[in-house]
Protein backbone atom coordinates (compact mmCIF):
# COMPACT_ATOMS: atom_id res chain seq x y z
CA UNK A 1 0.00 0.00 0.00
CA UNK A 2 0.81 3.50 -0.28
CA UNK A 3 1.66 5.58 2.68
CA UNK A 4 3.84 8.61 3.62
CA UNK A 5 6.72 8.31 6.19
CA UNK A 6 8.81 10.61 7.98
CA UNK A 7 11.78 11.24 7.39
CA UNK A 8 15.26 12.33 9.35
CA UNK A 9 14.34 16.06 8.74
CA UNK A 10 11.16 15.57 9.51
CA UNK A 11 8.95 15.88 6.58
CA UNK A 12 7.44 12.86 4.73
CA UNK A 13 8.40 10.39 1.49
CA UNK A 14 5.53 9.06 0.15
CA UNK A 15 6.43 4.87 -0.90
CA UNK A 16 5.42 1.26 -0.80
CA UNK A 17 4.76 -0.32 2.55
CA UNK A 18 3.28 -3.64 3.65
CA UNK A 19 -0.36 -3.40 4.18
CA UNK A 20 -1.65 -4.39 7.68
CA UNK A 21 -3.13 -7.59 8.57
CA UNK A 22 -5.79 -8.87 11.48
CA UNK A 23 -3.90 -10.15 14.00
CA UNK A 24 -7.02 -11.22 16.18
CA UNK A 25 -10.48 -12.06 15.22
CA UNK A 26 -11.91 -8.68 16.71
CA UNK A 27 -10.21 -6.97 14.45
CA UNK A 28 -11.26 -4.83 11.63
CA UNK A 29 -8.88 -3.62 8.12
CA UNK A 30 -10.26 -0.53 6.84
CA UNK A 31 -9.59 1.82 3.60
CA UNK A 32 -8.46 5.45 4.96
CA UNK A 33 -10.37 8.05 2.56
CA UNK A 34 -9.81 11.36 4.51
CA UNK A 35 -7.17 11.92 6.89
CA UNK A 36 -6.34 15.32 8.64
CA UNK A 37 -3.94 17.60 9.87
CA UNK A 38 -3.82 19.19 13.09
CA UNK A 39 -1.92 21.26 16.09
CA UNK A 40 -0.47 18.06 17.46
CA UNK A 41 0.72 17.02 13.79
CA UNK A 42 2.00 20.17 13.11
CA UNK A 43 4.61 19.98 16.50
CA UNK A 44 6.29 17.45 14.49
CA UNK A 45 6.74 18.75 11.02
CA UNK A 46 10.31 19.63 10.27
CA UNK A 47 11.70 18.14 13.36
CA UNK A 48 14.43 15.48 13.64
CA UNK A 49 13.07 12.99 15.99
CA UNK A 50 14.77 9.48 15.12
CA UNK A 51 12.54 7.85 17.36
CA UNK A 52 9.45 8.59 14.32
CA UNK A 53 11.85 8.51 11.39
CA UNK A 54 10.14 5.66 8.98
CA UNK A 55 6.96 5.72 11.01
CA UNK A 56 3.07 5.96 9.43
CA UNK A 57 1.74 9.03 11.08
CA UNK A 58 -1.50 10.59 11.58
CA UNK A 59 -4.64 10.25 13.68
CA UNK A 60 -7.42 11.85 12.56
CA UNK A 61 -9.69 9.16 9.75
CA UNK A 62 -12.17 7.80 7.91
CA UNK A 63 -13.05 5.52 5.40
CA UNK A 64 -14.36 1.79 4.49
CA UNK A 65 -14.43 -1.31 5.94
CA UNK A 66 -12.50 -3.89 3.88
CA UNK A 67 -12.74 -7.10 5.81
CA UNK A 68 -13.23 -7.97 9.02
CA UNK A 69 -12.38 -10.81 11.70
CA UNK A 70 -14.69 -13.71 12.07
CA UNK A 71 -15.46 -12.34 15.96
CA UNK A 72 -16.85 -9.09 14.69
CA UNK A 73 -20.33 -7.91 14.49
CA UNK A 74 -20.68 -4.00 14.58
CA UNK A 75 -19.12 -3.48 11.01
CA UNK A 76 -19.11 -5.21 7.73
CA UNK A 77 -17.29 -5.00 4.21
CA UNK A 78 -18.46 -1.93 2.30
CA UNK A 79 -19.47 0.11 5.80
CA UNK A 80 -18.67 3.54 6.02
CA UNK A 81 -16.37 3.92 9.31
CA UNK A 82 -14.61 6.62 11.47
CA UNK A 83 -11.76 5.02 13.52
CA UNK A 84 -10.75 5.93 16.85
CA UNK A 85 -6.93 5.99 17.19
CA UNK A 86 -7.32 6.68 21.13
CA UNK A 87 -6.25 3.26 22.17
CA UNK A 88 -4.46 1.75 25.24
CA UNK A 89 -3.10 -1.40 26.36
CA UNK A 90 -6.37 -2.46 27.57
CA UNK A 91 -5.11 -4.28 30.50
CA UNK A 92 -3.88 -1.67 33.07
CA UNK A 93 -5.65 -0.31 35.85
CA UNK A 94 -7.05 2.66 33.81
CA UNK A 95 -8.26 0.94 30.92
CA UNK A 96 -9.88 -1.79 32.99
CA UNK A 97 -12.03 1.63 34.01
CA UNK A 98 -12.23 3.16 30.37
CA UNK A 99 -9.80 5.99 31.20
CA UNK A 100 -7.82 4.58 28.18
CA UNK A 101 -6.48 7.81 27.42
CA UNK A 102 -4.17 7.82 30.58
CA UNK A 103 -2.94 4.24 29.75
CA UNK A 104 0.57 4.48 30.38
CA UNK A 105 1.11 2.77 27.37
CA UNK A 106 -1.14 4.55 24.94
CA UNK A 107 1.58 5.87 22.78
CA UNK A 108 3.24 2.84 21.55
CA UNK A 109 -0.17 0.79 21.14
CA UNK A 110 -2.15 3.41 19.15
CA UNK A 111 1.12 3.95 17.10
CA UNK A 112 1.08 -0.05 16.02
CA UNK A 113 -2.54 0.22 15.11
CA UNK A 114 -5.01 2.85 14.87
CA UNK A 115 -3.02 6.43 14.56
CA UNK A 116 -1.22 5.67 11.18
CA UNK A 117 -3.89 7.64 9.20
CA UNK A 118 -1.25 8.56 6.55
CA UNK A 119 -1.27 5.04 5.06
CA UNK A 120 -3.89 3.62 2.09
CA UNK A 121 -4.70 1.25 4.96
CA UNK A 122 -5.56 0.89 8.32
CA UNK A 123 -6.17 -1.85 11.37
CA UNK A 124 -7.56 -1.94 14.34
CA UNK A 125 -9.91 -3.85 16.77
CA UNK A 126 -13.72 -3.16 16.11
CA UNK A 127 -14.64 -1.29 18.90
CA UNK A 128 -12.65 1.42 17.11
CA UNK A 129 -14.61 1.62 14.19
CA UNK A 130 -17.89 3.95 14.28
CA UNK A 131 -20.53 3.15 11.90
CA UNK A 132 -21.21 6.69 9.56
CA UNK A 133 -24.66 7.51 8.50
CA UNK A 134 -24.95 7.90 4.77
CA UNK A 135 -25.78 11.74 5.37
CA UNK A 136 -22.36 12.18 7.38
CA UNK A 137 -19.42 12.81 4.83
CA UNK A 138 -15.18 10.91 5.14
CA UNK A 139 -14.60 14.97 5.49
CA UNK A 140 -16.81 15.66 8.20
CA UNK A 141 -15.79 12.04 9.95
CA UNK A 142 -12.02 12.98 10.26
CA UNK A 143 -13.28 16.32 11.79
CA UNK A 144 -14.96 13.95 14.98
CA UNK A 145 -11.09 13.12 16.73
CA UNK A 146 -11.18 17.33 17.07
CA UNK A 147 -13.96 17.45 18.60
CA UNK A 148 -13.80 14.34 20.85
CA UNK A 149 -10.98 15.88 22.38
CA UNK A 150 -13.08 19.28 23.10
CA UNK A 151 -16.32 17.52 24.26
CA UNK A 152 -13.93 15.54 26.57
CA UNK A 153 -12.67 19.06 27.73
CA UNK A 154 -16.17 20.53 28.36
CA UNK A 155 -17.65 17.12 30.33
CA UNK A 156 -14.10 17.81 32.57
CA UNK A 157 -15.09 21.44 33.06
CA UNK A 158 -18.32 21.17 33.87
CA UNK A 159 -19.91 23.64 31.45
CA UNK A 160 -22.89 24.63 32.23
CA UNK A 161 -26.29 26.62 30.25
CA UNK A 162 -24.88 30.75 30.68
CA UNK A 163 -21.57 29.81 31.88
CA UNK A 164 -19.22 33.34 30.24
CA UNK A 165 -16.15 31.20 28.63
CA UNK A 166 -12.79 32.30 27.04
CA UNK A 167 -10.91 30.38 24.07
CA UNK A 168 -7.45 30.76 24.01
CA UNK A 169 -6.71 29.89 19.96
CA UNK A 170 -8.97 29.38 17.21
CA UNK A 171 -7.37 26.92 15.33
CA UNK A 172 -9.56 23.55 14.61
CA UNK A 173 -9.37 22.58 18.58
CA UNK A 174 -10.42 26.03 19.56
CA UNK A 175 -12.59 26.43 17.17
CA UNK A 176 -14.73 23.22 18.32
CA UNK A 177 -14.22 24.29 22.08
CA UNK A 178 -16.14 27.06 21.07
CA UNK A 179 -18.76 25.42 19.20
CA UNK A 180 -19.60 22.96 21.54
CA UNK A 181 -20.11 25.65 24.07
CA UNK A 182 -22.44 27.54 22.05
CA UNK A 183 -24.25 24.56 21.65
CA UNK A 184 -24.22 24.36 25.26
CA UNK A 185 -25.82 27.53 26.02
CA UNK A 186 -22.32 29.28 26.71
CA UNK A 187 -21.15 32.87 25.89
CA UNK A 188 -18.00 32.57 24.14
CA UNK A 189 -15.25 35.48 23.58
CA UNK A 190 -12.50 33.55 21.25
CA UNK A 191 -8.25 34.73 21.49
CA UNK A 192 -5.73 34.32 18.20
CA UNK A 193 -3.37 36.45 16.52
CA UNK A 194 -4.56 35.04 13.16
CA UNK A 195 -7.18 37.27 11.37
CA UNK A 196 -9.12 35.11 8.95
CA UNK A 197 -9.78 32.31 12.00
CA UNK A 198 -11.59 35.13 13.86
CA UNK A 199 -13.75 35.62 11.25
CA UNK A 200 -13.87 31.71 10.53
CA UNK A 201 -15.08 32.10 14.98
CA UNK A 202 -17.26 34.98 13.96
CA UNK A 203 -19.20 32.93 11.30
CA UNK A 204 -19.48 30.02 13.36
CA UNK A 205 -21.56 32.21 15.83
CA UNK A 206 -18.85 33.36 18.68
CA UNK A 207 -20.18 36.08 20.65
CA UNK A 208 -16.92 38.29 21.01
CA UNK A 209 -13.65 37.65 19.04
CA UNK A 210 -10.27 38.89 20.24
CA UNK A 211 -6.92 39.68 18.35
CA UNK A 212 -4.29 39.51 21.24
CA UNK A 213 -1.80 40.80 18.34
CA UNK A 214 -3.38 44.10 18.30
CA UNK A 215 -5.59 43.95 21.63
CA UNK A 216 -4.99 43.37 25.29
CA UNK A 217 -6.97 39.92 25.46
CA UNK A 218 -7.47 40.03 29.26
CA UNK A 219 -8.58 43.21 29.51
CA UNK A 220 -11.32 42.31 26.94
CA UNK A 221 -12.55 39.32 28.18
CA UNK A 222 -12.89 41.10 31.61
CA UNK A 223 -15.02 43.50 29.35
CA UNK A 224 -17.40 40.65 28.35
CA UNK A 225 -17.48 39.25 31.32
CA UNK A 226 -18.41 42.49 32.85
CA UNK A 227 -15.25 42.90 34.81
CA UNK A 228 -15.45 39.47 36.62
CA UNK A 229 -13.47 36.94 34.52
CA UNK A 230 -14.32 34.08 32.09
CA UNK A 231 -16.26 31.06 34.19
CA UNK A 232 -13.91 28.83 32.44
CA UNK A 233 -10.77 29.24 30.55
CA UNK A 234 -10.01 26.44 27.42
CA UNK A 235 -6.43 27.23 26.54
CA UNK A 236 -6.41 25.19 22.87
CA UNK A 237 -2.98 26.98 21.70
CA UNK A 238 -0.67 24.82 23.51
CA UNK A 239 3.14 23.87 22.29
CA UNK A 240 5.52 26.90 21.98
CA UNK A 241 3.00 29.28 22.84
CA UNK A 242 2.26 27.83 26.18
CA UNK A 243 4.56 30.24 28.12
CA UNK A 244 2.68 33.20 27.37
CA UNK A 245 -1.04 31.51 26.67
CA UNK A 246 -1.34 29.92 29.99
CA UNK A 247 -0.10 32.68 32.73
CA UNK A 248 -3.22 34.45 30.20
CA UNK A 249 -5.60 32.22 30.97
CA UNK A 250 -5.20 32.26 34.67
CA UNK A 251 -5.64 36.40 34.36
CA UNK A 252 -8.76 35.77 32.16
CA UNK A 253 -10.58 33.39 34.76
CA UNK A 254 -12.58 34.65 37.41
CA UNK A 255 -12.22 33.54 41.34
CA UNK A 256 -13.03 30.07 41.70
CA UNK A 257 -13.52 29.42 37.92
CA UNK A 258 -11.68 27.02 36.09
CA UNK A 259 -8.76 27.33 32.97
CA UNK A 260 -8.96 23.61 31.05
CA UNK A 261 -5.57 22.85 29.62
CA UNK A 262 -6.20 21.68 25.95
CA UNK A 263 -3.71 22.71 23.90
CA UNK A 264 -0.57 20.06 24.36
CA UNK A 265 2.83 20.61 25.63
CA UNK A 266 6.28 20.26 24.35
CA UNK A 267 8.05 17.00 25.33
CA UNK A 268 10.67 17.37 28.22
CA UNK A 269 10.25 20.36 31.49
CA UNK A 270 8.71 23.64 30.71
CA UNK A 271 9.17 26.32 32.44
CA UNK A 272 6.03 28.33 32.91
CA UNK A 273 6.45 30.91 36.12
CA UNK A 274 2.54 31.53 37.32
CA UNK A 275 1.38 33.77 39.91
CA UNK A 276 0.45 30.68 42.10
CA UNK A 277 -0.12 33.13 45.60
CA UNK A 278 -2.78 34.70 43.28
CA UNK A 279 -4.55 31.44 42.07
CA UNK A 280 -4.30 29.27 45.08
CA UNK A 281 -5.95 32.49 47.11
CA UNK A 282 -8.70 32.51 44.26
CA UNK A 283 -9.21 29.12 44.34
CA UNK A 284 -8.55 28.59 40.85
CA UNK A 285 -8.84 25.22 39.36
CA UNK A 286 -6.29 24.33 36.23
CA UNK A 287 -7.68 20.98 34.92
CA UNK A 288 -5.20 19.65 32.64
CA UNK A 289 -7.28 17.43 29.69
CA UNK A 290 -5.70 14.38 27.40
CA UNK A 291 -7.25 13.00 24.24
CA UNK A 292 -10.69 11.66 25.11
CA UNK A 293 -12.61 8.24 26.13
CA UNK A 294 -15.47 7.56 28.07
CA UNK A 295 -18.16 10.09 29.83
CA UNK A 296 -19.78 7.70 32.16
CA UNK A 297 -21.54 5.06 29.84
CA UNK A 298 -20.77 6.66 26.61
CA UNK A 299 -17.55 6.86 24.48
CA UNK A 300 -17.06 10.90 23.47
CA UNK A 301 -16.01 9.69 19.71
CA UNK A 302 -19.24 8.18 19.68
CA UNK A 303 -21.25 10.98 21.30
CA UNK A 304 -19.49 13.53 18.90
CA UNK A 305 -20.67 11.64 15.85
CA UNK A 306 -23.92 12.07 17.27
CA UNK A 307 -23.92 15.51 17.27
CA UNK A 308 -23.54 16.00 13.78
CA UNK A 309 -25.33 13.36 12.54
CA UNK A 310 -27.90 15.39 14.25
CA UNK A 311 -26.96 18.37 12.67
CA UNK A 312 -26.35 19.83 16.40
CA UNK A 313 -22.81 20.79 15.22
CA UNK A 314 -22.06 21.60 11.54
CA UNK A 315 -18.13 20.95 11.08
CA UNK A 316 -18.34 21.55 7.10
CA UNK A 317 -16.77 25.21 7.50
CA UNK A 318 -13.35 24.18 9.33
CA UNK A 319 -12.12 22.41 6.46
CA UNK A 320 -10.04 24.92 4.20
CA UNK A 321 -7.66 23.09 2.18
CA UNK A 322 -7.65 19.18 0.59
CA UNK A 323 -4.62 17.60 -0.72
CA UNK A 324 -4.11 14.24 -2.18
CA UNK A 325 -1.28 11.86 0.02
CA UNK A 326 1.16 12.56 -2.82
CA UNK A 327 1.31 16.32 -1.44
CA UNK A 328 1.30 16.02 1.80
CA UNK A 329 4.24 17.82 2.36
CA UNK A 330 2.85 20.96 0.83
CA UNK A 331 -0.45 20.13 2.72
CA UNK A 332 1.87 20.58 5.95
CA UNK A 333 3.01 23.15 4.65
CA UNK A 334 -0.15 24.91 4.27
CA UNK A 335 -1.55 24.06 7.37
CA UNK A 336 1.91 25.41 9.54
CA UNK A 337 1.60 28.82 7.07
CA UNK A 338 -2.16 29.50 8.58
CA UNK A 339 -1.15 33.48 8.92
CA UNK A 340 -0.33 33.38 5.19
CA UNK A 341 -3.06 30.90 3.83
CA UNK A 342 -5.76 30.96 6.40
CA UNK A 343 -5.49 27.54 6.96
CA UNK A 344 -7.87 25.81 9.52
CA UNK A 345 -8.15 22.03 9.37
CA UNK A 346 -6.54 20.35 5.99
CA UNK A 347 -8.18 17.38 4.71
CA UNK A 348 -5.46 14.55 3.02
CA UNK A 349 -7.28 12.48 0.83
CA UNK A 350 -6.07 8.98 -0.04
Amino acid sequence: MKAALKTAEGTFVVTEVERPILPASNFVLARVRVAGICGTDLRHWKKHEPELECHIMGHELAGEVVEVGEGVTNVKPGDRVVIETVMGDGVCDYCRIQRYNICEHLYDVRTQYVSRAYGEYVAGPAEKFYKLPDHVSFEEASLIDTFSVCLHAQHLSGLGINDTVAVIGAGPIGLGQMMLAKASGADVIICDVVESALELARELGADAVVNSATEDAVERVKAFTGGRGADIVFECAGGESMPQTLPQATRMVRRAGKVVIVGGFDAGETAIPLEWQRIQMSEIQLIPSASFAMHQIYREQGMVLDLIAKGRIDVKKLITHRFPLDRINEAFDTADRKQETGAVFVAITL
